[in-house]
């Protein structure tokens, strides 16, 4: 492996594991200082209980169980060396581990971002090609108008949308739960809605951008067909600003998980993360974090590993500026030992 690349790799991590720290601290700060107890809130029967019927000994002696009397510096240490073995603790809220209780969640929710993904994926991809494709001028508005609206929709009301027509009025599809293929249509559909928008968007101004480039004409006027100059030449290098905005659409796939799952009342990991957010449910919420910054990181660094697979400019332009540092590092040496 060139060397160049496992040092790139080396740094990335690096960053990635920065990037970890940084949500699990910004994460715990955040947690303690909320003015509310997660004893007092589990005790109480949930967010909305009565504050007055907790029994002050009673929270004394979880709140020593779990740790939470200790000075603050002192459970910050506790819960990253935890976190440092993959050891989340133990939730407050039902005393399962966290690792348990993501677990089971985890399938459900990436059943349903994967076929969201899927779609979204489809839906943006047949709307940018169309847009570019078709000759006439009232089609491509129309086409381009499409992914502003997807972007401004709110999530929980095109799910409710779909619930009130596909399910309540001509009940093809289940409202709510888990049970089967039919209950994963209606939530897949609303999840990709704002996700093929936004692909959509990016790559039909890529394609537009690609289009108008010379390359493109040379490959017009040597007989290229249309379909060649499309997939061959434009639709190549306009994937390269889609890649760029994968982070993005793996957090928007993650952040409308937890709101179509409520709307749609489907146990995974965003039922899981409004839960433990209510509840003040210090070590879920903490790996639910960790959970969403792990994702987050490695699509990133998938991303950039593809880069050069897609478009070997990338690989050419990064091994003339690594050159060009090697012979300024090179010319530094030769001054230092000639003065």
């Amino acid at each position: 492996m060139n060397s160049g690349l496992i040092g790139y790799v080396a740094r990335r991590l690096g960053q990635a594991v920065l990037v970890l720290w940084a949500a699990f601290t910004v994460t715990f700060v955040i947690l303690y200082l909320l003015p509310s107890d997660p004893v007092s809130i589990m005790l109480a029967g949930g967010q909305g209980g009565e504050q007055a019927t907790v029994d002050p000994a009673q929270v004394a002696a979880l709140r020593a169980e779990y740790g939470l009397d200790d000075p603050l510096p002192v459970q910050y240490l506790h819960a990253l060396w935890r976190t440092l073995q993959l050891d989340f603790g133990t939730s407050i809220q039902n005393g399962a581990p966290v690792t348990t209780l993501i677990g089971d969640a985890l399938p459900q929710t990436a059943v349903l971002a994967a076929s969201s993904f899927v779609l979204a994926l489809v839906i943006g991809v047949g709307i940018a090609f169309l847009s570019t494709w078709t000759r006439w001028g009232w089609v491509r508005t129309l086409l381009l108008a499409l992914p502003p609206l997807g972007v401004s929709l709110p999530t929980f009301w095109v799910g409710l949308l779909l619930i009130q027509f596909f399910s309540f009025r001509i009940s093809i599809f289940p409202a709510l739960g888990n049970e089967g293929f039919l209950s994963l249509v209606l939530p897949s559909i609303t999840l990709a809605v704002p996700v093929s928008a936004s692909i959509a968007q990016i790559l039909a101004r890529g394609l537009r951008t690609a289009l108008a480039e010379p390359y493109v004409e040379t490959a017009r006027a040597k007989g290229a067909s249309r379909a060649r100059v499309h997939l061959r030449h434009a639709f190549r290098n306009a994937t390269i600003p889609t890649l760029t905005i994968a982070g993005v659409i793996v957090g928007n796939l993650l952040a409308g998980a937890v709101v179509v799952e409520t709307v749609f009342s489907r146990v995974g990991i965003g039922r899981l993360t409004v839960t433990a957010v209510n509840g003040q449910d210090i070590p879920l919420v903490q790996g639910l974090v960790l959970l969403a910054a792990a994702v987050f990181v490695l699509t990133n660094l998938v991303v950039d590993l593809l880069y050069p697979v897609v478009d070997p400019r990338i690989r050419v332009l990064g091994a003339a500026r690594a050159s060009k540092r090697r012979t300024r590092t090179a010319e530094r040496t030769l001054v230092g030992s000639t003065s």
